[in-house]
């Protein structure tokens, strides 16, 4: 993974992982790229696309642009999420958990990153997936937590304190 600084300095982007794909063809075969991108302010907002072009670099511009077309905004309380939420995209789940002040990202490298983006300092997940480390580091992972984002809601105040309260 690697970070960038682009045009908006506002913006954090995260490049998860850069892909070669070859097509064959009557000549032989041509090598084209997909790169899985992650962009977000920091406060927030985060977005997560795939670019695909016949050079790495605008592979990278293409993800960015769509990354930001697409951002959504992701509920949380202060440093941490407000209630533990499910991802899903394809096979793959990610479950995340609120964490105490001062625990940091506890996750696998794509959700670290979209967490990253997003402002998100405290929280705890697991990745459901294949048991290979390379489906961990792939863009299910990171499109679970972004998938998420949608179904994380605020909690009102009075639900709070009434789940306080029913614990033994």
């Amino acid at each position: 993974m690697t970070e960038r600084t682009g045009d908006r300095p506002e913006l954090i982007e995260k490049v998860i992982k850069i892909s070669r794909v070859a097509k064959v063809v009557k000549g032989g075969r041509r090598f084209s790229f997909s790169a899985l991108v992650i962009v977000g302010n920091g406060q927030g907002r985060v977005g997560f696309s795939l670019g695909k072009a016949n050079e790495v670099t605008e592979a990278i511009r293409k993800g960015i642009e769509k990354a930001t077309k697409s951002m959504k905004h992701v509920v949380s309380e202060g440093r941490t999420i407000p209630h533990p939420v499910i991802g899903r995209f394809g096979s793959s789940r990610v479950i995340m958990k609120p964490a105490e002040a001062g625990r940091g990202i506890i996750a696998s490298g794509p959700v670290r990153a979209v967490m990253e983006a997003a402002g998100i300092a405290d929280v705890s997940a697991k990745t459901r997936c294949s048991s290979s480390s390379r489906s961990k580091r792939s863009p299910s992972a990171a499109g679970c937590r972004w998938s998420a984002c949608g179904r994380s809601r605020p909690r009102p105040p009075a639900s709070s304190a009434r789940i306080r309260r029913s614990r033994p």
